[in-house]
């Protein structure tokens, strides 16, 4: 088996109304594109989908980060869809793997409808 690194795990909802400003969020914020990526109804919701994908993409690649991207107007946290929950979910999400992967950096934003994203990051929240 081929020895294959890369970046880092990202974490993203399966909604279509997001992808292009996913896309040219890490065309712009990882060279050559090295990382992988794992659309799941939710982003994060399920944060155990979450955790087999944060191993599997840990052992395979041997990745340096995660990063995980809820959006605004979650369809799947159904009446709970409300940035506050979504921060909350993510930062616990945070938590959990940093406890788990001490080894890896983990990043945490909320998208916009309007294409801005909103670190949620525990240490270091800003926008871009």
């Amino acid at each position: 088996m081929l020895k294959h690194n890369c970046e880092a795990l990202v974490i993203t909802c399966i909604d279509y109304r997001f992808q292009e400003y996913i896309a040219e969020w890490l065309k712009k914020n990882f060279c050559e594109e090295k990382y992988d990526q794992v659309s799941l109804a939710g982003g994060i919701f399920d944060f155990y989908s979450i955790l087999r994908q944060v191993e599997i993409s840990n052992s395979l690649h041997h990745i340096h980060k995660v990063v995980l991207i809820n959006h605004e107007d979650c369809g799947a946290y159904g009446k709970e869809n409300n940035f506050s929950r979504h921060e909350n979910d993510l930062r616990e999400a945070e938590r959990k793997i940093e406890a788990l992967f001490p080894q890896l950096d983990v990043e945490a934003y909320y998208l916009t409808i309007k294409g801005e994203f909103v670190e949620v990051s525990r240490t270091n929240p800003r926008r871009y």
